[in-house]
């Protein structure tokens, strides 16, 4: 019910840990705790292996359902499940949890954080100033990285050369991409090989959190999965249908997936996901 795809050859032991791919209806998502992940995009860009890193809750299954490309593009992508709907999942597919909630909110910052790298990182999305908040607010926080430069996501296709460029000009060598679902894995899958970056992660809401427009919700809410209903509380008008009605769709094609077997003899490549290799020296 699970395709294992990649060994991680731990740098501190001699420990091959084994992670595997859950297929949540259609999409292949990592399963595995936040330490080895880390470790794993490590080794890869060390590798000289060029990775692309997204996120799967369940707005982001839903509109995978209905939008063939965006499937297909995620499948392209490494893969971390986010909340409390994939982990509902995997449980009803496959009988077990998730090893832990690898959402980008706290993920990204954890990569950041703990990553053997040192990156000239470039924050790309979101509304007008809101890259530049959140980049002032990264540069305050006690990571050996640099930040090299920040755009807005208010663009028209006419100006994505221009963008582009100026991510090249800026030398960055991670890109942090908040373009919305299913915008940002699309514009990254699209554009990869043009951006020169060693890794591309679509984050999502992160930079409105960074920036402090939007607040975090309690601790005790994240840890029961329901940051979505403080959310929901705070932008009522914007998030209902996505939450509301959103939940509800991804539960009615849980269980027509459940009760038809649908996902259980699916395969996914035996490749690593996400990974291009590039014209980069290994990194240590």
């Amino acid at each position: 019910m699970n395709q294992h795809f990649l060994h991680h050859n731990g740098s501190q032991d001699e420990n091959t840990e084994t992670i595997a791919r859950l297929n949540i209806m259609g999409v292949g998502v990592v399963n595995a705790r936040a330490e080895t992940a880390v470790a794993t995009i490590d080794d890869e860009i060390g590798r000289g292996h060029r990775v692309k890193l997204a996120f799967l809750n369940a707005h982001g299954s839903n509109i995978a359902a209905r939008d063939h490309d965006f499937r297909s593009c995620l499948n392209r992508f490494m893969v971390l499940n986010d909340g409390i709907g994939v982990d509902i999942a995997a449980r009803i597919l496959f009988g077990r949890r998730f090893n832990a909630n690898l959402n980008g909110t706290d993920f990204v910052p954890r990569y950041l954080s703990t990553s053997r790298h040192r990156f000239r990182i470039f924050l790309l999305g979101g509304r007008p100033g809101i890259a530049e908040r959140a980049a002032a607010a990264m540069k305050l926080r006690d990571w050996p990285h640099d930040v090299v430069g920040f755009h807005h996501g208010y663009f028209a296709p006419a100006d994505i050369p221009a963008v582009l460029q100026t991510v090249r000009a800026s030398g960055a060598d991670l890109l942090l991409v908040a373009l919305g679902n299913p915008d940002q894995e699309k514009f990254v899958e699209q554009h990869f090989s043009a951006f020169n970056c060693e890794l591309a992660i679509c984050v999502g809401a992160l930079f409105d959190f960074l920036a402090g427009v939007v607040p975090r919700a309690p601790r005790v809410m994240r840890r029961a999965g329901l940051e979505w209903l403080f959310r929901l509380i705070l932008e009522p008008a914007r998030l209902w249908r996505r939450y509301l009605l959103g939940n509800l769709v991804f539960l009615a094609r849980l269980a027509r997936a459940r009760f038809a077997g649908s996902t259980k003899g699916e395969r996914f490549p035996p490749s690593t996901p996400g990974l291009e290799p590039g014209n980069l020296a290994s990194r240590g």
